[in-house]
Formats: C-alpha cells, sequence, structure tokens
C-alpha cells in the first residue's frame, strides 16, 4: 500500500526522467492515476503509456534506466511486445507500454492524463480513436442459455473427476456471463466504469447482485452447491428451461449426496 500522493510525484518524477532522456515525447497517466483520480487510494498503482520519440522506441522497452533513475527496481518481466510491469523496490507497482506515435492512432485505452510532453508533441494522440467496450450482450434469452448450459456441463465435468473444468464452468465462464448481463438484471448504481472489465468496481455498481458473489463462487470443493446457487440467482431475474433447471438440480444433489 502507498500514499497516494506518492503515486502522483512518481508519476511526476517519471515524466522529469524521460523529458532529461531525450528519448520521448509524452507520458500519459490512466485509471486512476490519469483522469480517475478521484479513485485513487492506497491500493492504486501505475499505468501509463509513454510516446516514444522517432526510433527510440525499442530502446525504451530494452533499457529501463530511465525508471532505474527515478527509483530502485525490485522486479520487472516483459509482458508483451510493447512494455512491462514493474515493482519499485518501496512497493510502486507499475504496468506500462511504450508506443510510437502513429501507432498512438490505433491504440484501445481509455482516456487519459498527460502528466508531461514536449512542446511540439500533438496532445490529440492521447485522446482515445477505437472504440471499445466490455462484453454486454443484447440477447438476454441467449445468455441465459449460456448459462445454464454451461452449469450443467460443469457439473458433468465435475462428476467425471474434471474438478477443474467443472469448476471454472460454473464458477468463471458462467459467473462472467452473469456479470456481463448484470445491467439487464438491476439498476445500475453511479460508478467509474471500466472500459474493458465488466468485474471493475461491480460491488459499487451492481451492489444487488453482488451479494450473491459469495454464494455463487463457493470455490473448488464446493461447485455443485455453487451451480444450485448460480441457478437460484438466474432464476430471480430471467426464465429457465425447465428441463434445464430440473437435469442441473438432480446432477447437483447428487454430487452432494455421493460426498
Amino acid at each position: 500500500m502507498n500514499d497516494p500522493l506518492l503515486l502522483l510525484r512518481r508519476l511526476d518524477a517519471i515524466g522529469a526522467s524521460l523529458r532529461d532522456s531525450g528519448q520521448a515525447r509524452a507520458l500519459l497517466a490512466l485509471g486512476s492515476v490519469g483522469s480517475e483520480t478521484e479513485r485513487l487510494d492506497e491500493y492504486s498503482d501505475l499505468d501509463f503509456f509513454v510516446i516514444a520519440a522517432p526510433g527510440r522506441k525499442q530502446q525504451l522497452i530494452d533499457d529501463l534506466s530511465w525508471l532505474r533513475s527515478v527509483s530502485p527496481v525490485a522486479y520487472h518481466f516483459k509482458n508483451t511486445k510493447d512494455g512491462h510491469k514493474l515493482l519499485f523496490e518501496d512497493g510502486i507497482y507499475c504496468e506500462f507500454a511504450v508506443f510510437e506515435e502513429e501507432e498512438m492512432k490505433s491504440a484501445a485505452f481509455s482516456a487519459g492524463r498527460i502528466v508531461w510532453m514536449t512542446e511540439d508533441f500533438d496532445a490529440s494522440l492521447c485522446t482515445p480513436r477505437v472504440p471499445s467496450a466490455p462484453f454486454r450482450p443484447d440477447d438476454l434469452s441467449w445468455a441465459v442459455g449460456e448459462m445454464v448450459t454451461c452449469i450443467y456441463v460443469g457439473l458433468c465435468r465435475y462428476a467425471r473427476g474434471e474438478r477443474l473444468s467443472g469448476t471454472r464452468f460454473i464458477q468463471s465462464f458462467a459467473a462472467d456471463m452473469m456479470i456481463a448481463c448484470a445491467p439487464h438484471f438491476e439498476q445500475e448504481q453511479p460508478g467509474a466504469k471500466d472500459r474493458y472489465q465488466n468485474e471493475r468496481r461491480f460491488e459499487q455498481r451492481f451492489p444487488g447482485m453482488a451479494a450473491w458473489l459469495p454464494r455463487i463462487i463457493q470455490g473448488y470443493d464446493r461447485v455443485p452447491e455453487s451451480a444450485l446457487e448460480l441457478l437460484a440467482m438466474i432464476e430471480q431475474y430471467a426464465h429457465v428451461d425447465p428441463s434445464m433447471k430440473r437435469r442441473i438440480i438432480e446432477e447437483a444433489e447428487r454430487l452432494i449426496r455421493s460426498r
């Protein structure tokens, strides 16, 4: 955990380091350190893009001296061709990517905050141009069908001894679809939406549905119980085919009795 003000100061220091290196054109902060600083807290990390000077992208990716000069680095690894995940020794964690100016025209990202830029940099490149949104099904009956069939297949996998696969079908695949369907089931409360992930700040945005989460995600050893609770939750909001309902209940209860 870190002082939120320390995170912002660290970003300013990174911007100054990039300026002094002569290898960059701008530093764009994203997420809670970007244009959503009202969300900034001691659990936040640093997400940012570096816009490289012409021909300097790879050097900025391969040689992290521009970060090491700001604060000692404890760990990092190159998680994409464009950037790294990195932990400073003082506990500040960051994820970043480095792009050429031309690449920014087709990059997918949420609106951010320019921390530093050269005088002649085109700031409009830091405005997202590629629309993106998390998956939200328009056809609720299709989504319900996906959920109940994932639950049933998951129970069958679990019964076969494929417990990991069964767990994922019910507590990941079906649960993820339920989360994606949340706007169909409950009035969304005010809160910062994430353009890429439905689960971000779900508890604040959909408190009624979030109350079910401990019951539908009970873990590896309680897959049948999770299946029954997820089925009950779906039924609270939508129609479930009686044949699928019966088969799910029968199989889940049989698995519970057989322990």
